[in-house]
């Protein structure tokens, strides 16, 4: 069983032996024996076995591992988390693998569910919707179908429970365990407590979309992943109104469940179905009369998605609205008039985790909350973010780990405001370390289909973040950027291998379906081949739960 709970903060005092809470949070989590969980049944706990066990959930945490209980562990425990332990089925004790697999799955793809009990303060409308939206996380990169039922029997049982609901795992009230659900083996019903603030599209409250995913990934056999950005990490982090499935995600439920074979109604590039990240040219969504800047000179200043989930393209004193296959009809528009106060020729730009969008340009750099400065903008690039050069070629916030990287050059920097400071000392690096992405360029973008885009002059490459190298596909990367991003109307498809535009037309091809069946020889390809595909990227890192970027 796993479940949504929230530890309390603890203190201890100089001279104290080892703190009760935490040694009752580390044997619950796995990390102690359980003989160690009641501390008057007379089990000793040597330092030894203490600062391991530290060690190891800072480890799996992506904490810097000292083995002691610092500050920085104690805010972790303290936050509100799955009740799962986190290393559950096999590969538990020491895993090459970042994600965790239970050990049980459906045998079937086709699956039922019903929401038996609703919340008492959501409409079952919206509830419905939130619930679905959530099954439809792992559908898009699966062949596997949810669908409602109102009678009869049903794979997954949903409902909305307070207190002692009749599995022997009671509810707490506001504040404490949110949720818990069973992996296939044990049923995969999923209970909410009732009693929390559950809210959908707000900051406020307990949003009940991102929850129930993380609970619906448990009914399908998924247990937690040591990736801090992954859906499956067991520290609930609050509303996240750009939420994506991390690559680390896809690859657990992929390694379930296989890659989508099937052919979904809707979706594309940007959401809906979206089980194939495709962009594919559709001639009758783009507008007849489309025949602007961007098809005659594709180059672009800087992309980046929004906090809404839209993405825009910022080119000279103009942006433009891109949709999962063309540009937008109306554009372009004045990015003085669409950002009141920011200035044409941006460097770079990026949408951050708590919503805000960052725009550099020279020296300077902007920040607004959707389209309104957020302050007293602009300000120095040198001051806002420490050890980041000026005159930036592109910024993103990458899916990987979910820290901003910076472009310029042939380097790159990488860039976590939580730590001090910012920008490790063995930063900058080179570009070259992202496997055929090359020197000076364009922008950068990790778009909403989980992929991430780097742009130069005529050309996008896609980059598979589980390979660390630009996708081999066909037709292959890098391809013109008029034709897949802006639906420009008699512009080729392809280049040929000289880099040239081919001179035929193809309007038909999508983006090659890049393989991702992480069957078990491709885990014992990664462990094993970890550092030719980094190269000189730090293994320590990776073993404390970052990418060695």
């Amino acid at each position: 069983q796993a479940a949504l709970t929230a530890s309390t903060r603890h203190n201890g005092t100089d001279g104290e032996c080892v703190p009760f809470l935490p040694q009752l949070y580390l044997s619950q989590f796995g990390y102690l024996s359980p003989k160690y969980r009641n501390p008057t049944s007379g089990n000793l706990l040597d330092q030894d076995t203490w600062e391991k066990a530290i060690m190891e959930f800072q480890s799996f945490a992506g904490l810097n591992v000292t083995g002691e209980l610092d500050s920085e562990t104690m805010q972790l425990m303290s936050l509100p988390r799955c009740g799962v332990k986190d290393r559950v089925g096999f590969g538990s004790d020491t895993r090459s693998k970042r994600y965790a697999l239970q050990g049980s799955r459906w045998k079937v793809k086709d699956l039922t569910y019903r929401i038996s009990k609703y919340p008492r303060r959501l409409e079952r409308t919206a509830v419905d919707n939130e619930i679905a939206k959530a099954f439809g996380v792992w559908s898009r990169y699966t062949d596997l179908r949810f669908t409602p039922k109102r009678t009869g029997a049903v794979h997954i049982d949903i409902r909305f429970e307070e207190n002692e609901h009749g599995d022997g795992d009671p509810f707490d009230g506001p504040g404490g365990t949110l949720a818990h659900a069973y992996f296939p083996v044990y049923g995969g019903d999923a209970h909410f407590d009732d009693a929390e603030q559950w809210t959908i599209d707000k900051p406020r409250g307990t949003n009940l979309f991102q929850v129930a995913a993380h609970e619906f990934g448990h009914s399908l056999g998924l247990s937690h992943s040591d990736v801090r950005s992954a859906l499956m990490a067991p520290f609930y982090r609050g509303y996240d109104p750009v939420f994506q499935l991390d690559s680390d995600d896809v690859t657990a439920i992929q390694t379930l469940y296989g890659p989508r074979t099937r052919n979904g109604g809707g979706g594309g590039a940007a959401g809906g179905d979206g089980g194939t990240p495709t962009r594919t040219p559709k001639p009758k969504d783009t507008p007849k009369d489309f025949d602007s800047e961007l098809c005659s000179t594709p180059k672009i200043d800087a992309v980046f998605n929004t906090a809404d989930g839209s993405t825009y393209a910022f080119k000279g004193n103009n942006y433009y609205k891109l949709t999962e296959n063309a540009v937008a009809e109306g554009y372009p528009k004045k990015i003085s008039e669409g950002w009141p106060g920011l200035p044409g020729n941006i460097d770079a730009a990026f949408t951050y985790k708590n919503g805000k969008t960052y725009f550099f340009q020279g020296t300077k750099y902007w920040r607004y909350q959707g389209r309104q400065v957020d302050g007293d903008y602009p300000k120095e690039i040198s001051d806002g973010f420490t050890g980041i050069p000026d005159h930036l070629d592109a910024a993103m916030v990458w899916g990987g780990n979910g820290k901003i990287y910076f472009y310029k050059g042939s380097k790159f920097w990488r860039f976590d405001p939580l730590k001090r400071p910012p920008v490790k000392s063995t930063y900058p690096k080179p570009i070259s370390n992202w496997e055929g992405v090359p020197n000076n360029i364009d922008a950068a973008l990790q778009y909403t289909n989980g992929y991430t885009y780097f742009f130069k002059d005529d050309k996008y490459y896609r980059f598979n973040d589980r390979t660390f190298t630009v996708d081999q596909s066909d037709p292959p990367f890098p391809r013109p950027t008029a034709h897949w991003w802006y639906g420009c109307k008699n512009t080729p498809s392809t280049f040929n291998t000289l880099g040239n535009v081919r001179l035929e037309k193809s309007d038909d091809h999508p983006d090659g379906y890049a393989d991702l069946n992480p069957d078990a020889g491709t885990e014992h390809w990664l462990a094993t081949n970890w550092s030719h595909v980094f190269g000189e990227l730090c293994l320590s890192i990776w073993q404390s739960g970052h990418l060695g970027i």
